[in-house]
């Protein structure tokens, strides 16, 4: 819940500027110092201040950043619509390691055990073909 939460509010900001930068483009509203440097950014292939006060670490130029918030949508979607992935995109996550405790109090809860009993163990796989049951 708090990754979408991370994930809505930079959509957010995005579409807010980048409709914001059209309407000034077209002379209907000022064009501010924060829409100006989103623009300025835009045309030099970087991505803007604004997006990434609210995004996860990145310094990728935009077409790559562009593309990395698509595949992060499209994890998180995969995820709503068919229910928790077998594999989980780790670098995906803004912060990998609220996700990791949320599994492991998650686990606990469902073993009725400690928390502090609870250890990972990691396996190194392929991909989701290489995978062939959900974690426990």
């Amino acid at each position: 819940v708090q990754e979408l939460g991370r994930v809505n509010g930079l959509l957010t900001v995005v579409k807010a500027t980048l409709e914001g930068v059209k309407l000034a483009v077209k002379g209907l509203v000022l064009m501010s110092a924060e829409l100006d440097d989103v623009a300025q950014a835009l045309l030099v292939g970087k991505v803007p201040s604004v997006w990434l006060a609210k995004s996860f670490p990145s310094l990728k130029p935009l077409a790559s950043y562009v593309k990395e918030v698509v595949a992060r949508c499209q994890f998180f979607h995969k995820w709503l619509t068919n229910g928790p992935p077998t594999v989980f995109w780790m670098s995906g996550f803004f912060f990998t390691h609220s996700f990791m405790t949320a599994a492991k109090q998650n686990y606990a809860r469902k073993m009725k055990l400690a928390i502090d009993m609870v250890e990972f163990d990691f396996e190194i796989k392929d991909g989701e073909a290489d995978c062939f049951e959900a974690p426990a």
